[in-house]
C-alpha cells in the first residue's frame, strides 16, 4: 500500500492542504506496506474462520424482514475510487428511497434485528470482503457515499489519500453519532454540516500520527469501545 506519486493523484486532491498530509505519509512506506500485508492476512482469516457466522446471520435477515441479505452501497474510497460497500441489510428493502442517506436515533427503518446487530456492529463485519479486495483498510477515514465527497473541503480530500476503513479514532468517538443526528427536516445536511466536519478534525491527526502500531491500538480500542459498556 505505497502512496502514488504526487503527479499521478487526481487534480482535486493536488492542493497545498493535502500536499502537508502527503508528504507525512510518503515517508511512512515501510509502514503502509506492512499495513497492507496485515490487511490480507487478517481479513482472509476472518472470512474464512467467521463464514459459518455469515451464515447463520444471513439466514436470521432473511427471515426477519424481506430483501437482500447484504446492503451494497456505492461509497468513495482511495483516490476518489469509487466500490461497493458490504454490509449487512439493517433496514427494511429500498430504504433510501424512503429516507435519509444517514440513519437518526429511532429511524423507524431499522428492522428488530438490525437494531441487534449495529448494536455490536456486526453489520459492519462483511466489510471484511473489502478490505481483502483492497477497497478498503481496517483502520482508516470511514467511506461517504459520493453526494457528501462532492462536498468536500480541499483539505477533507486528504482522507482520501490511503483506503477508506472499518473503523478509526473517529468512529469509536462517534461511534452512537444517531444521538448526534436529530430527526431534523434535513438529516443529511445536519451530518454534512455538524458531524462530519468535526469527525475529520480526528481524521486529520490520524494521518499526521499515522503508524502501524497506531493502529493496532486503534483495532483494541474499537472492540472495547464496542463491548466494553454493554
Amino acid at each position: 500500500m505505497l502512496i502514488k506519486k504526487w503527479e499521478q493523484l487526481p487534480e482535486i486532491m493536488k492542493t497545498d492542504e493535502v500536499r502537508k498530509y502527503y508528504d507525512v505519509l510518503c515517508r511512512k512506506n515501510i509502514q503502509l506496506f506492512f499495513k497492507r500485508f496485515f490487511d490480507i492476512v487478517l481479513s482472509l482469516f476472518f472470512i474464512v474462520l467467521f463464514s459459518p457466522v455469515f451464515v447463520v446471520l444471513a439466514i436470521i435477515i432473511k427471515i426477519d424482514s424481506p430483501g437482500p441479505v447484504f446492503f451494497r452501497q456505492e461509497r468513495v474510497t482511495q483516490y476518489g475510487r469509487m466500490f461497493r460497500i458490504f454490509k449487512f441489510r439493517t433496514m427494511v428493502k429500498d430504504a433510501e428511497k424512503l429516507g435519509a442517506l444517514i440513519t437518526a436515533n429511532g429511524d423507524s427503518r431499522v428492522t428488530s434485528v438490525g437494531r441487534a446487530l449495529r448494536k455490536y456492529r456486526l453489520d459492519e463485519f462483511p466489510q471484511v470482503i473489502n478490505v481483502f479486495l483492497g477497497q478498503m483498510t481496517f483502520v482508516g477515514s470511514r467511506p461517504e457515499v459520493p453526494k457528501y465527497v462532492n462536498r468536500y473541503t480541499s483539505e477533507m480530500w486528504a482522507t482520501l489519500l490511503l483506503p477508506s476503513g472499518i473503523t478509526s479514532k473517529a468512529s469509536i468517538l462517534y461511534k452512537d453519532e444517531e444521538k448526534y443526528i436529530t430527526q431534523t427536516e434535513n438529516t443529511d445536511e445536519t451530518y454534512m454540516n455538524i458531524v462530519l466536519p468535526e469527525k475529520m478534525k480526528y481524521n486529520y491527526e490520524a494521518l499526521m500520527d499515522f503508524g502501524f502500531w497506531e493502529d493496532i491500538k486503534i483495532m483494541f480500542a474499537t472492540v472495547a469501545a464496542v463491548f466494553g459498556d454493554r
